[in-house]
């Protein structure tokens, strides 16, 4: 199955289960009529595989020589074991690593989970649900380079095309996404 296929199943599946429109308040305090809550649709068997494939054929289609992903706890988390099984079912296996909103606050006090899986030096793709203004994939970035992992780009589901990708790239990231709300629309309805 092509990446095409697999974006209009993903996209129907996100449509159904994590995209709402109304009046909403989002992380960064602004106000938008629609959410989009990704941890619905990647939590779920189907689109679980579909974002985690996707996000891998995106890895290697930018030929970014990387040797693990990582996130931001909470959104992230499901998105980085999809990418880690599907890498290792496709015998290009990629570990990852979860950051923390806070640090342990006990052992070892850490930020990162899963550092027994890296080295400093090594290259890391960051993978978010949804971005807005990009200030939480910031604050990750800050917490990786300090665990001196090398950050070669950052993939999203969703660019809610609000500033994000702007922020990202004025910090010397690149971001690259799944989908625009525009993008999601169209492919849902296709």
């Amino acid at each position: 199955m092509g990446n095409d296929e697999l974006k209009i199943k993903l996209a129907r599946l996100l449509y159904s289960k994590s995209y709402k429109e109304g009046d909403f308040t989002l992380t960064s305090g602004k106000k938008s009529d629609y959410y989009f809550d990704c941890k619905q649709t990647a939590l779920h068997p189907e689109g679980c595989y579909l974002i985690g494939k996707l996000f891998l054929n995106m890895i290697h289609e930018s030929a970014m020589e990387i040797q693990g992903v990582g996130g931001m706890t909470l959104g992230a988390d499901p998105l980085i074991s999809a990418v880690t099984v599907v890498s290792y079912l496709e015998k290009t296996p990629l570990p990852g690593f979860i950051i923390r909103k806070k640090s342990k606050g006990h052992g070892t006090n850490a930020y990162l989970e899963g550092m027994a899986n890296f080295k400093p030096g090594d290259k890391v793709c960051l993978l978010e649900d949804v971005v807005t203004t990009g200030g939480t994939l910031l604050t990750a970035c800050e917490r990786v380079k300090d665990q001196k992992l090398d950050i070669r780009g950052i993939i999203c589901v969703l660019d809610r095309q609000e500033g994000g990708r702007e922020n990202i790239a004025k910090a010397g990231y690149q971001l690259t996404s799944i989908f625009t709300r525009k993008e999601l629309l169209h492919a849902a309805r296709q």
